[in-house]
């Protein structure tokens, strides 16, 4: 018998089987794809294509949701935890239905839509064909790798030593992923996901937690040549994107925000205020503006309340009746409004993306 897996090893080697397992049902998909009548879209899938490629999906669910159990455990005994369990996944509840409760054939019929409104908008028939099928794949890789993570997450329920997890990415990843890495949440919270997204759970027991026994090195991993070592995520934010190419720093966090974070501003809050951008008419302009971290709890609102406070704006004792009186810019409006490097840097500092 082989020398029992580290901690990192188990963790890594569970995230490359359960991207497989995705990958395999996307294949599936595209093969029966390609069956499709394109004289009657509708009528195919119904009668033939549809409910094959709802069959394909399920399977992969099942697999991904049926590795959760052993995954769980391994880590737990490689933790030296208490392998005592309240109770085990049932595989078959994670697997014919989509993460948001409706069905896979009402979830997968999307993707005909799409193809049908593609050549309705002047697509070739080729190209609407490639968008809806671009779309079936994404949807049934993430459904797979899903099913997968919500096992793994009642997994860690069932198992009482657990008691927590921390997310796992490795490259390559997107934005949000990336500032992701390495983050600890308690085993009841929910794994945030979005389409293509293949990062896991790292189970972690009391000990781990309580005396951080699972602080692990991360990979000396670098696109380049420069180390990005990091927590128990395997990945450090920043040293990751330092070890992007220029180009690449540009494609993940778009040129805007890759250049606000090259100048120093905060990964975090960078990509997290795309999420909540709309646009808005302030300064006699309209500008890109975002709601991130405009919440009472947010933190831009706990910046512009101590700043107006300071500067006797508002009484000190305001608290939660405070109400922002200026919208919090994207970084690129920033550097369409900055009229040099050091007032974009100031600007950013007083957004909130430079500390």
């Amino acid at each position: 018998m082989g020398a029992a897996r580290t901690v990192r090893e188990i963790a890594l080697a569970f995230q490359a089987a359960q991207a497989r397992r995705a990958r395999l049902t996307a294949s599936e998909v595209q093969r029966l794809w390609a069956e499709l009548d394109r004289r009657d879209l509708s009528g195919s899938w119904a009668a033939s294509v549809g409910p094959r490629v709802v069959r394909a999906i399920t399977v992969g669910q099942l697999s991904t949701a049926s590795a959760a159990d052993g995954y769980v455990d391994e880590v737990v005994d490689a933790e030296d935890g208490d392998p005592t369990r309240a109770g085990r996944v049932r595989p078959e509840a994670f697997a014919g239905a989509a993460a948001d409760g409706r069905s896979l054939d009402s979830l997968m019929l999307l993707s005909i839509i799409t193809s049908k409104q593609g050549m309705a908008g002047g697509l070739s028939e080729g190209d609407a064909m490639m968008r809806g099928l671009n779309q079936a794949l994404r949807l049934s890789s993430s459904e797979v790798a899903q099913a997968g993570r919500s096992a793994v997450g009642s997994s860690m329920a069932g198992k009482r030593t657990i008691q927590g997890y921390v997310r796992v990415v490795q490259p390559p990843a997107c934005s949000r992923c990336i500032i992701l890495a390495g983050k600890e949440y308690g085993w009841n919270r929910g794994f945030q996901r979005h389409p293509k997204c293949d990062c896991v759970h790292l189970p972690t027991t009391l000990i781990a937690r309580n005396q951080h026994r699972g602080s692990l090195p991360s990979d000396s991993y670098s696109p380049t040549t420069r180390p990005g070592l990091g927590g128990r995520g395997f990945l450090d934010p920043q040293a990751y994107f330092n070890g992007l190419s220029r180009a690449e720093q540009d494609r993940v966090f778009t040129a805007a925000g890759a250049r606000a974070i090259r100048e120093g501003a905060d990964l975090g809050q960078v990509v997290n205020a795309r999420r909540g951008m709309y646009t808005t008419t302030a300064y006699g302009r309209t500008l890109r503006a975002t709601r991130e971290g405009t919440t009472t709890r947010g933190f831009f609102y706990r910046q512009e309340r101590a700043r107006d406070i300071a500067r006797g704006r508002v009484p000190a004792d305001i608290g939660r009746q405070y109400r922002l009186m200026s919208p919090r810019l994207l970084p690129e409006q920033i550097f369409e409004l900055a009229g040099s490097r050091d007032e974009a840097i100031a600007m950013l500092r007083r957004f909130g993306y430079l500390s």
